[in-house]
């Protein structure tokens, strides 16, 4: 039974890659974005500890899946449950190129316009993922990777193997 977990930086393809393993497998599908913050102006995120309820919901419910997102902090809850990662670990040009094709996501926008109104912000935090310590950084991500025993995958481009 395939439980997989996807991570990487903002624009590395992991929403991607996530609906084609879910349609090509079966699988349920849980994007992190969908539990890990409030619904208030400014975002700010929610307890760790009420996306973690939801994560463990999402997994009791489901028996096969893949989760995907850039927050090592909620990665970690579902890893031991896990029998797969793949660590999509692109270069920031492609992330950033990725970002500025990216359809609407109605999931997380109201609009195409106010997807593309926050651009300019995503494209600046893409592009301090290699410098940053926090759960979203290529360091936190880096860990995960390392320190993961089970079946692993570390993809550098866009044509990367699956």
């Amino acid at each position: 039974m395939k439980k997989i977990i996807i991570f990487g930086n903002s624009g590395a393809g992991k929403s991607t890659l996530a609906k084609q393993l879910s349609s090509q497998h079966n699988l349920a599908h849980l994007d992190l974005d969908t539990l890990a913050w409030q619904p208030s102006a400014p975002p700010t995120r929610k307890p760790i500890v009420e996306s973690a309820e939801s994560i463990s919901h999402f997994i009791k419910e489901n028996q096969t899946w893949v989760i995907e997102g850039c927050y090592a902090d909620l990665i970690e809850i579902a890893l031991p449950f896990s029998n797969e990662i793949i660590f999509l670990n692109l270069p920031l040009g492609l992330c950033i190129e990725n970002a500025r094709k990216r359809p609407w996501e109605p999931h997380k926008y109201e609009s195409k316009a106010a997807q593309d109104k926050n651009l300019d912000m995503l494209i600046e935090w893409i592009s301090q993922y290699s410098s940053r310590t926090d759960t979203f950084s290529e360091a936190a991500h880096t860990q995960l990777y390392q320190t993961y025993s089970g079946k692993k995958q570390l993809i550098t481009s866009n044509q990367g193997a699956i």
